[in-house]
């Protein structure tokens, strides 16, 4: 059983906060993605559990092992780094039976192994051939048999398809998840595309300012973010935010539009509140009416199946997805009614939904 606990686990440099008391459990054989922008500190809790770097605070346990003080080659994982780090001088065999030979594995373990992970990873035809020989997907299918070849009960992945290109990225993505099921493996796998996190996760855990601000199934996380940052980070477009002002009990004034929303009273605590609704969800009427927002048109964007359009609402930016058969035109003036059931609310200062 390779079940992760990360308890407590906090990182400071100076007096920097890398990350603030983390929390987290990954299951046995569960597929767990670090989602989040640049320096949220996703790659720092990765190594902190690969042993690569040493928590300020708290504690690692894998299975009923403790493994913080442990160092890496004592602590049953395997890396999977964005850099290949495939050996030019051996051959793609030679690569993935290295570290079973740093292990003194026998030989004969060693090439059922190799011809194992091979086969899994559909390389088992490039065994003989050279790195220079090979493209990039294939580089990265080499360094992904060689951590599966030795048998991990962690696997832990920095970032590793963001040197292919989009196509062999998609691909790869397929591949991997189809891989590490069979393979049965705890994976860990550090990312800031957003695609990459939702089509292969088994959950996603949202990091921001080195906290995790959710951690949920990608659909769950979609329709119900639970902070401000993953209505505006998930997405593409992300989110549209209006302030709200309270009306009747339990409905609120939007850039002039009534609203059901929160009651009062439930939201008494919050100094503001945000109105967010997805430009998907978002219903184009003919005319205006107290419950359609009026939306300037302002830049147009075809997208094939649909047509992103750039609004003003109230002064503020506000995107809205339509048909692509829809006809529109910079400067038209767009009626938008929102989906009641895909709503949120959120609470300015904490930027917790309500």
């Amino acid at each position: 059983m390779a079940e992760i606990k990360i308890k407590s686990v906090a990182k400071r440099f100076g007096k920097v906060e890398a990350l603030k008391s983390i929390d987290l459990t990954i299951a046995d054989q569960e597929f767990l993605v670090l989602l989040g922008a640049s320096g949220c500190g996703k790659t720092t809790l990765l190594r902190i559990v690969a042993g690569l770097e040493t928590a300020s605070e708290g504690e690692i346990w894998i299975g009923d092992k403790r493994v913080d003080q442990l160092p890496p080659r004592d602590r049953g994982i395997a890396m999977v780094f964005q850099n290949y780090a495939v050996f030019p001088h051996l051959t793609v065999f030679e690569n993935i039976a290295f570290g079973l030979r740093m292990a003194k594995v026998d030989q004969a373990t060693i090439e059922k192994r190799v011809s194992k992970t091979a086969e899994l990873m559909h390389i088992e035809a490039l065994l003989k051939r050279y790195s220079g020989q090979l493209s990039g997907g294939q580089r990265q299918r080499v360094a992904v048999a060689r951590a599966l070849a030795m048998e991990p009960e962690v696997l832990l992945m920095d970032e590793p398809l963001s040197n292919l290109d989009a196509l062999l990225r998609m691909e790869m993505r397929a591949e991997l998840k189809s891989v590490l099921a069979e393979s049965k493996t705890t994976t860990i796998y550090v990312t800031h595309d957003q695609v990459e996190a939702m089509s292969m996760a088994d959950r996603i855990a949202i990091m921001n300012k080195g906290e995790i601000v959710q951690a949920s199934d990608a659909v769950d996380i979609y329709r119900n973010p639970a902070h401000r940052f993953v209505g505006s980070f998930i997405g593409n477009p992300p989110m549209n935010f209006l302030p709200a002002k309270p009306r009747s009990e339990d409905t609120w004034s939007v850039a002039g539009v009534k609203l059901s929303g929160p009651n009062h009273n439930a939201a008494a605590s919050a100094s503001s509140v945000e109105f967010a609704i997805r430009p998907e969800d978002l219903i184009p009427v003919s005319e205006a009416s107290e419950d359609a927002f009026t939306a300037q048109v302002r830049v147009i964007e075809p997208l094939g199946s649909h047509v992103l359009a750039s609004c003003m609402v109230d002064d503020q930016l506000f995107r809205v997805v339509v048909d692509s058969d829809k006809s529109l035109q910079q400067g038209d003036t767009l009626y938008v009614k929102p989906m009641y059931d895909r709503m949120r609310w959120f609470d300015s200062s904490t930027e917790r939904s309500l």
